[in-house]
């Protein structure tokens, strides 16, 4: 085969993959953002394993962006505790990163999608936007504090659905992400506390 052949065929499969993904759509098939179930021999029904995936996808953005607010801060703080909380917020961040990997490795176990794009983060996260125009720290700490809690709040709604739906792993990631927030609140707050 020579270049233009190998060309045309590619363009060729292209379309095919196109067409049949929007037939695939037009049929009722998956929603934009829904995952598809992979096969797996986990012992969850496919219905719970459903919900579970979707408020695992959601936590996932949530999570995640709470990583980015974190470096956010990091590079843009300012101020007389400049090093205290610069090297503060680049520890949490990291800390924050192995919950987002727990979380996405769950999805996957569950026959999920994890959906960890920056794009599916910024259109499915719960928390409020980061201002990028900031540079104090009480500013940055305020600001992290408040999505911490609602992060944790989220967190701990998802232990009590996960528990409901009987898949006790996943309760057991949003206790061990719970304690996580709950503990980092807690330092944050102590930073603007008088």
């Amino acid at each position: 085969m020579n270049n233009v052949s190998i060309k045309a065929f590619q363009l060729a499969f292209l379309l095919f993959l196109t067409t049949a993904v929007i037939a695939v759509v037009k049929k009722g098939g998956m929603a934009e953002g829904e995952s598809m179930l992979h096969d797996t021999h986990i012992s969850i029904s496919e219905k719970i394993r459903k919900e579970v995936i979707s408020m695992l996808n959601l936590s996932l953005a949530s999570t995640a962006d709470l990583y980015n607010q974190f470096k956010q801060a990091h590079w843009t703080v300012r101020g007389p505790s400049f090093i205290s909380l610069h090297k503060f917020f680049d520890e949490t961040a990291q800390s924050i990163l192995e919950h987002v990997d727990t979380i996405a490795e769950r999805i996957m176990s569950l026959g999920g999608t994890a959906l960890g794009t920056t794009q599916s983060i910024g259109k499915h996260t719960q928390l409020s936007a980061y201002p990028t125009d900031i540079s104090s720290a009480t500013d940055h700490i305020k600001h992290l504090a408040h999505n911490v809690a609602m992060l944790g709040e989220s967190s701990r709604n998802n232990i009590k659905r996960a528990e409901e739906l009987g898949d006790i792993a996943t309760s057991d990631i949003y206790i061990d992400l719970t304690r996580f927030l709950d503990k980092y609140l807690w330092f944050l707050e102590a930073h603007v506390t008088k």
